[in-house]
């Protein structure tokens, strides 16, 4: 698998990528011994805080108390969760051991520490241990953020003490550049940034030790970041992630901001397009990624560098997005739930830093709900923004989303017809051109399957990356582009939205050409929307019909009930939608032992039992359609007329 990985990542690659890549290896074999330990970055005479935090979080209300109190007493109490996953608990005596920071909550191994060089880890390909995300997670430290601010607001000892406690221990478990702390650049950013939002916090109140610690933590990553950028086709939320990191470092060390802020900038109008959608093809990662932007452009008039108004337009265009997406924000592509600013576990990320973005150019925006970290730290947007009735379609992140009221339910409707990802290896993309999602009365029914895992997902993270996984039309179970790797693929279908219109009734035409070369077919779908129920119609064009699946994925704990060749869907005793499939050639499939057997990841970490409702038959030129009828909160089911 290394070889082929290789292999396949070197065909992704441009000329000047594979020279880059040679360089930097040998400067990584050249740091080995030259660079590492602690004596070779003293700490700072002094942290620059971040403008304005601490004064932000001193002026919490009765909600975002309660929300940070609430997270900083599982920290003290030993409790820790993240990815779907619970860490083992730990005493209250000895929070923070060493090997805290290189456990995999999941398999229980421990991952090289201090005896190994970070760049000798084999992190991508050796899943013996587990998923490394999990490891990552931790060590960014951001739990810590909670314990300062519980420190502030109550002026307890207890948070302080652990705060110490934690960077002592990371401290000594992770000397430069030893260990997997160290091994990615995100990683090395992200725990930056961490610190740097502690040290302005609870600076005052930590001992000159910690605050040495945390000093000399910063000057070894502003070192390691501008050393490792992420360039050429890995050059994505990393590498703003590594922009951001260094931004901050430059302000916190009371450097120069100008170098990494206009580096940022030029990222900003490469990962969000201008029509607002994340390159990536993933409204997380776009959340994320402009949730960094934004916390530099906060603090950019403080440099004497201040962000120029293009690129905050820019992250306005992405809060647009998200407003006119509706919430809750619907899921497509990866999403393994990266923050910056968190207190754990959140039911609408991107509406929240569409929130945080909102208030920075004084414009309508989500509001944003109680105890949200963002909205203590930015503030509420002045108005709460309206989304639009009827059907939005962004060209170019290659979406449409159509909201509606039918058979007494509000309805959302999401399209994808844009480009599989970003860059050449589309690292965070799924095969999903064509297909959609549905939301009623704004619970999820017709959905995306999820991420579920990275490394460790073996044959489930190419199952829920696949076509076969998503609410579109496949042949012969194979993806419409081909994966190469678990964040790379080769072949990549190119989507697009033929035609569109409002008369009589809205409907749109998209088509891609994934199976053009394999199977000679192109294959179109068409979406009406009609008063009262919503026709799917798929059709393969390019020759005589061929055998297709047409897969609809439903959220967990729906239940669908298949009669002839109908099906409805239920939540409870509420029937919520009907399906009308052109022949009784139906399969239901919920948590069988198998990627295909109906499963659903709601959260990265988490597989559900969620039932797989898929049609076979044959597809050709002609009409082959599906009829989704939402059905009133209690009226009784009447089949609707199809024309």
């Amino acid at each position: 698998m290394k070889l082929g990985w290789y292999i396949n990542r070197l065909r992704s690659m441009e000329p000047a990528e594979v020279a880059h890549r040679f360089v930097e290896a040998a400067k990584k074999r050249a740091s080995r011994g030259r660079h590492e330990g602690w004596e070779r970055y003293p700490a700072p005479l002094r942290i620059v805080p971040i403008p304005g935090v601490r004064e932000r979080i001193r002026g919490a209300g009765p909600d975002h108390r309660a929300a940070i109190g609430a997270a900083a007493a599982d920290i003290l109490a030993g409790r820790f969760g993240a990815l779907g996953r619970q860490w083992p608990d730990r005493s209250p005596d000895n929070l923070f051991p060493p090997e805290l920071w290189r456990l995999d909550p999941v398999t229980g191994g421990l991952w090289p520490g201090p005896n190994a060089y970070a760049f000798d880890i084999d992190f991508r390909h050796d899943g013996s241990l587990g998923d490394i995300k999990y490891v990552w997670e931790i060590n960014r430290l951001q739990f810590l953020v909670a314990l300062a601010a519980e420190a502030m607001l109550t002026e307890r000892r207890e948070p302080i003490v652990a705060i110490e406690a934690a960077i002592a221990s990371w401290h000594a478990a992770n000397p430069p550049f030893r260990g997997v702390g160290w091994a990615s650049g995100i990683e090395v950013a992200l725990r930056a940034i961490s610190l740097i939002l502690v040290a302005g916090i609870a600076g005052p109140q930590v001992s000159r030790q910690c605050t040495r610690q945390i000093g000399e933590i910063l000057a070894a990553s502003a070192f390691w970041l501008p050393r490792y950028p992420s360039k050429y086709s890995s050059a994505n939320n990393h590498l703003v992630a590594e922009l951001t990191g260094e931004y901050l470092l430059a302000h916190t060390l009371d450097h120069s901001t100008r170098h990494a802020g206009a580096k940022l900038v030029a990222e900003t109008f490469r990962q969000i397009l201008p029509d607002g959608t994340p390159a990536e093809q993933t409204p997380t990662y776009g959340a994320f990624t402009a949730e960094m932007i934004l916390l530099a452009a906060s603090i950019g008039g403080t440099t004497g560098h201040p962000f120029p108004r293009a690129p905050l337009d820019r992250l306005g265009a992405f809060a647009d997005f998200v407003v006119a997406l509706g919430q809750p924000t619907p899921g497509y592509g990866d999403d393994d739930e990266g923050r910056v600013l968190t207190l754990g576990p959140e039911p609408d990320y991107a509406a929240s830093v569409a929130s945080a973005i909102a208030v920075l150019l004084g414009r309508p925006g989500p509001a944003p709900r109680p105890g949200d970290l963002r909205a203590l730290i930015f503030g509420a947007p002045p108005l709460v923004a309206s989304r639009r009735k009827g059907l939005t379609t962004f060209p170019d992140g290659g979406l449409s989303v159509w909201h509606g009221r039918t058979n007494g339910r509000d309805a959302r409707l999401v399209l994808d017809h844009g480009p599989l990802g970003y860059l050449s290896i589309a690292a965070h993309g799924h095969a999903d051109a064509l297909s959609l999602t549905l939301s009623l009365d704004g619970e999820p029914v017709l959905v995306d399957p999820g991420t579920y895992l990275y490394g460790s997902g073996g044959a489930w993270r190419s199952w829920f990356r696949s076509t076969p996984a998503h609410n579109t039309l496949n042949l012969e179970g194979q993806s419409q582009s081909t994966m190469s790797g678990a964040f790379n693929w080769s072949h990549k279908a190119i989507a697009r939205l033929d035609e569109s219109g409002n008369e009589p009734n809205t409907w749109l035409r998209m088509s891609h050409d994934g199976y053009l070369k394999r199977f000679g077919r192109r294959h179109q779908r068409t979406i009406e929307i009609h008063p009262g129920r919503i026709a799917v119609t798929d059709q393969l064009l390019g020759g005589p019909p061929l055998d297709a699946e047409i897969v609809f994925q439903l959220a967990p704990g729906l239940v669908a009930e298949a009669d002839g060749s109908s099906v409805l869907v239920r939540r409870n005793e509420d029937r919520l939608l009907r399906l009308d499939f052109p022949s009784s050639h139906i399969a239901i499939a919920i948590g069988e032992d198998r990627p295909d057997g109906g499963w659903g990841s709601p959260r990265f970490g988490q597989k559900l039992p969620a039932a797989r409702l898929s049609w076979r038959g044959p597809v050709g030129e002609g009409a082959v359609t599906t009829w989704l009828t939402p059905l009133a909160p209690s009226a009784l089911d009447t089949h609707p007329t199809q024309t």
